[in-house]
């Protein structure tokens, strides 16, 4: 891999270009992306040129799509006309089964649908690290199991280790499955909790860590959130049913008595997801 072209030279895309050549990548890395944000790129070494991806997807060893879903879901299109042969296209997108299913329709490329549990609340290459992808999830999601077997791919997953992240593979379903309750759901009851709040003056006064640490997910923005729910919308919608329920037992519970063994519970499924880290 001599080549990387990233789409998309934000938060996610920059971090990307920071820990590959922190991990010794020696190729050339080249950024598609609004010439504001090629300057800021440069500047911070995330990348080595900008190009526009016509001029720079012919020369890719592998296409990392790092925009928003629906940049992505419109630059995949164009990509098959572009791409050399044996290519590795893969992308950074929060869900899966839309941008996989337009990955499949690339002919003279691989798709693999990758997904970074990193980030922050705020965007931007100007937030963008090297270490960001460290001890974190790397979740992939092949057309077929056996297309992470092509050298372009090994050669990736071997970098995605490399700069410290934990590969996972699974399948797009279950991959939009699995964040809607690890991701997209924890946004949703931040947010919801932030807006019920937002009338209640007392509660900004005498808040202490414990809802400013609830309410950090709330400052993501809604141009990002968007694209998520479009697509993921009915797994998400089935996780706040489920928590729901589980919202109205604690709350039976708390009618009653005393809720200890759901905070049991909840203080064990915590600890747990801290060991993991």
């Amino acid at each position: 891999m001599e080549t990387v072209v990233i789409a998309g030279v934000g938060l996610i895309g920059g971090s990307f270009g920071l820990a590959l050549k922190g991990a010794g990548f020696g190729g050339r890395i080249l950024g598609v992306s609004s010439p504001q944000t090629i300057e800021k790129a440069l500047r911070r070494g995330a990348i080595d040129e900008g190009a526009s991806l016509e001029d720079a997807a012919p020369r890719a060893d592998l296409i990392y799509l790092a925009g928003p879903i629906r940049a992505i879901l419109e630059t995949i299109p164009k990509l098959d006309g572009l791409v050399r042969e044996g290519a590795l296209v893969t992308d950074a997108g929060s869900t899966k089964r839309r941008i996989c299913d337009a990955g499949r329709g690339l002919r003279r490329a691989l798709f693999v649908g990758g997904h970074p549990m990193a980030g922050k609340e705020r965007r931007g290459v100007e937030e963008a690290e090297a270490e960001l992808f460290r001890g974190r999830p790397y979740l992939l999601a092949p057309a077929r199991p056996e297309d992470l077997e092509s050298g372009a791919a090994l050669e990736f997953t071997g970098w995605l280790r490399r700069i410290g992240a934990e590969v996972r593979v699974m399948t797009p379903e279950e991959h939009d499955r699995a964040v809607a309750l690890s991701s997209h759901l924890p946004q949703m009851l931040s947010t919801a909790l932030a807006a019920a709040l937002g009338g209640e003056e007392g509660a900004r006064w005498a808040a202490g860590p414990g809802l400013v640490d609830m309410t950090r997910l709330a400052l993501s923005g809604w141009d990002i959130w968007q694209d998520i729910l479009e697509t993921n919308r009915d797994e998400i919608v089935r996780a706040l049913e489920s928590f729901g329920g589980d919202l109205d037992a604690m709350r039976a519970q708390l009618e009653r008595g005393l809720p200890e063994e759901t905070f049991r519970r909840g203080a064990e499924f915590a600890r747990r997801l801290r060991e993991r880290r």
